[in-house]
């Protein structure tokens, strides 16, 4: 018979341009899945309305978190948005050891810090349906300026051009059947046959 090992886990990272829901997916989607973990990642800027502390980040001030770049505490940070952003090494290895797979939601700058260090990761970009949906969206949240709306469509231009740099590419255009496709790579990536990492083993009695 065939029986599910322990094995460790494996790393999905993605991104996309603020606004185009890739939190949202990661949640819901680690919410479903079993033995998949959301990544918590640290940031400097300000708690938005209902967010909690180390559950969607853990917010740290700038003198802090410039204090774990120098001990070497993060596999990939960034400067996003005039806010830095940074994911931690112990936080992942922890989880990986544990059997769980991790995902991360990080910008293209981010993105490319991983890709050096872990590129046997699993790359996957979230598109917009157009910029017009995403700059509605944005609006919607009215958590930023006129002038930071702005600011961040044209990042999101610039942010979309890296999408072939990714292994593969959701557009969210309707919430329910992103997460469906976003969880379909997850379940093809466990069940793939290559090296072994399929994680069964086989024995008789």
């Amino acid at each position: 018979m065939f029986r599910k090992s322990l094995r460790e886990g494996e790393l999905f990272i993605v991104s996309a341009p603020s606004g185009t829901g890739k939190t949202t997916l990661c949640r819901k989607l680690s919410a479903i899945v079993p033995y998949l973990k959301h990544s918590v990642s640290y940031t400097t800027r300000l708690p938005r309305k209902g967010e909690i502390n180390d559950i969607h980040y853990t917010f740290i001030s700038e003198k802090k978190f410039k204090a774990m770049i120098n001990s070497g505490e993060f596999t990939e940070w960034a400067v996003v948005h005039g806010n830095l952003y940074g994911t931690s090494i112990k936080r992942l290895i922890e989880l990986n050891r544990r059997g769980y797979d991790v995902i991360l939601d990080i910008d293209t700058q981010g993105a490319r810090q991983m890709k050096r260090r872990f590129k046997d990761a699993v790359y996957i970009f979230i598109l917009p349906p157009s910029i017009k949906v995403l700059e509605k969206r944005l609006k919607s949240r009215m958590s930023e300026s006129a002038q930071e709306i702005r600011r961040r469509i044209e990042k999101a231009k610039e942010e979309i051009l890296n999408y072939k740099n990714y292994d593969y590419v959701i557009i969210n255009d309707e919430l329910k059947k992103a997460v469906k496709e976003l969880e379909s790579i997850i379940i093809a990536r466990r069940l793939r046959t290559k090296e072994g990492k399929n994680g069964f083993d086989f024995f008789t009695r």
